[in-house]
């Protein structure tokens, strides 16, 4: 295939004529190599994996349980205002994400929660955290760890469409 120009011959003269004398410009972008890249990723991960780590050490499973069976399950932290438990109840707080914990085993699900409230760098105020019911292991285990965190503010069981007594909506500092 020929290499066809298009600019006739009289264009391309005039356009090296004006170009005449001009000097090519010198790169200056850096350009990290793949090595000092994957280095980064590796040093965030490293960040966020000990991160985690801190948060699972809250969970301890020797809390006793502060709630009757059949009565919705609640906290809040004794320096924050009651009505956020009421916001809870009547979905003033939507959630923005959701974690579900079915089919987890408790390490699991403490290594899930605990991913979460490390990732909470994000504008997550309020999580529906599934538990489900299965054995009830989760469902009494989780809001047992969830009190024991000084970034969760508050968690009420979730209204019916969020999950209901299989759920909580969480709200996370």
């Amino acid at each position: 295939m020929k290499n066809r120009s298009l600019l006739t011959k009289q264009e391309s003269i005039l356009f090296r004529k004006s170009i005449k004398g001009t000097k090519k410009l010198h790169q200056d972008t850096v350009f990290h190599s793949h090595f000092e890249r994957s280095k980064i990723n590796e040093t965030k991960a490293i960040r966020f994996r000990q991160e985690q780590m801190n948060t699972i050490s809250y969970f301890s499973d020797q809390c006793p349980v502060f709630w009757k069976e059949g009565e919705p399950v609640e906290y809040i932290q004794p320096d924050i205002e009651l009505n956020e438990i009421s916001k809870l109840m009547k979905e003033d707080y939507l959630p923005d994400i959701l974690l579900d914990l079915h089919g987890l085993t408790q390490r699991q699900a403490k290594e899930a929660l605990g991913s979460l409230i490390a990732y909470k760098r994000q504008k997550i105020e309020c999580v529906n955290v599934i538990h489900g019911y299965g054995r009830n292991i989760l469902k009494k285990n989780t809001p047992l760890w969830l009190m024991q965190h000084p970034k969760v503010l508050a968690f009420h069981q979730a209204p019916r469409r969020w999950g209901g007594s299989a759920a909580l909506l969480v709200l996370i500092k």
